[in-house]
C-alpha cells in the first residue's frame, strides 16, 4: 500500500517597497518534487500547484487511495506558488531579487523561508 506524503515548502517573504512607509507581505509556497527516499516508499503526491492562480489543492490522502478525487480536496490561495518543476532562480527572481535590490537602495527588507528541504537523514 502506498503512504502519503505532503511536501510543500513554504517561503514568506517581507519586502521593502520602493518608497519609504509602503511595507508588503507576501506568503508564496513552493511544492518541491519527492525525493529518491519518497519514490522507493511509493509515496503519493497530494499537493498541487496552480501557479497561474496562486493556488495551491490539497488532497485528501483517504480519498486519493481509494481512487476519490476533487470532491475532498481544499484550496489555499498565495500571493505567488512555484510547482514541483521550478527552480531555484525563478523563486529567487520573483522573491528575493526585488528584496536585495530594496536593500540595496537603502531599505530594510527581510526574507523568512521555512520548509522542508527533501533531505532524509536516517
Amino acid at each position: 500500500m502506498a503512504t502519503v506524503s505532503s511536501f510543500s515548502s513554504f517561503t514568506h517573504e517581507i519586502s521593502a517597497s520602493s518608497s519609504p512607509g509602503e511595507e508588503s507581505v507576501r506568503v508564496v509556497i513552493r511544492v518541491r518534487p519527492l525525493n529518491e527516499k519518497e519514490k522507493q516508499d511509493e509515496r503519493i503526491i497530494v499537493t498541487q500547484a496552480n501557479e497561474s492562480k496562486g493556488e495551491i489543492e490539497v488532497q485528501n490522502p483517504a480519498a486519493l487511495l481509494s481512487g476519490r478525487t476533487g470532491s475532498e480536496s481544499k484550496k489555499f490561495s498565495f500571493d505567488a506558488v512555484f510547482g514541483e518543476t521550478s527552480t531555484q532562480q525563478q523563486v529567487y527572481d520573483m522573491c528575493a531579487a526585488p528584496v536585495v535590490e530594496s536593500v540595496l537602495n537603502g531599505f530594510n527588507g527581510t526574507i523568512f523561508a521555512y520548509g522542508q528541504t527533501g533531505y532524509s537523514a536516517e
